[in-house]
């Protein structure tokens, strides 16, 4: 890299953000500076820029700064962490792409007086953006299944379970902020909660007759912890992994009791 470098209203001015923000950065240990100038400006190399992309790429996909500091500690390999990046965003893209040309083609048939192609109208309004990833983990009949299974529901029964879902994650942080033991009975009864509505979707290990359902959930509770993209479900107000570890013990002392 060239050993040049950017002002603080530079690099604000080209990362779309301000001079408050990137000061911020600093006292919080996440972007320093790499020099300050006898006028007292910031001053930013490439190395620096980088590191900013990426922390603008993360906070695009939702996570808090506490969280973007733990990545950012784990993935040191720069290239490497971006090229993960890059893969995301074009799956946004491709995402994103689909959803326009379905809605355009809405608008269209709409304006044209023309019969609406409800197989075209969902079109990058589904679930399956992480069937490499569940086949992967899992097995390709898991993912069969479960996509057989929320196909097979009406738009009603959906809507609930995401309701459901939502309700669990939400009783999940309001316990973790609480301060109450992982061990505790209200804790224990979200983890009996969370592994019935495991056991309820079809395709799991858990829901198996067969399946290592104790493994699963052991494993599922690590990976809460070690996924941002999990764990910014059961964020905390005060940032960090702290949710996604109570929901990981919680589930670990219900597992090895009752699996």
């Amino acid at each position: 890299m060239s050993s040049r470098d950017w002002s603080i209203q530079e690099i604000a001015r080209l990362a779309g953000t301000t001079s408050r923000t990137l000061r911020h950065y600093d006292d919080i240990g996440l972007l320093a500076p790499t020099r300050i100038a006898a006028n007292g400006y910031r001053h930013y190399d490439e190395t620096a820029l980088v590191r900013l992309q990426r922390i603008l790429l993360l906070r695009g996909l939702g996570l808090g700064l506490p969280q973007i500091a733990e990545v950012l500690a784990r993935e040191r390999a720069e290239a490497s962490a971006l090229e993960t990046h890059l893969a995301l965003l074009r799956e946004e893209q491709t995402r994103l792409a689909r959803q326009i040309a379905s809605v355009e083609s809405t608008i269209d048939a709409l304006r044209g007086g023309e019969e609406l192609m409800a197989e075209n109208m969902f079109d990058g309004f589904d679930h399956t953006q992480y069937k490499d990833e569940v086949e992967q983990r899992w097995g390709a009949k898991a993912y069969l299944d479960g996509d057989r299974w929320w196909r097979s529901m009406t738009d009603a029964e959906r809507t609930e379970w995401k309701q459901r879902v939502a309700d669990l994650g939400r009783d999940w942080i309001a316990a973790a902020e609480s301060g109450i033991d992982p061990a505790s009975d209200e804790a224990q009864a979200l983890a009996r909660r969370h592994v019935e509505w495991l056991t309820g979707v079809p395709g799991t290990p858990a829901s198996a007759p067969d399946g290592d359902a104790k493994a699963y959930v052991l494993g599922l509770g690590e990976m809460y912890v070690a996924d941002p993209r999990f764990g910014a479900n059961y964020a905390t107000s005060s940032g960090g992994t702290h949710g996604a570890q109570f929901v990981r013990d919680a589930l670990r002392v219900y597992a090895e009791a009752n699996l």
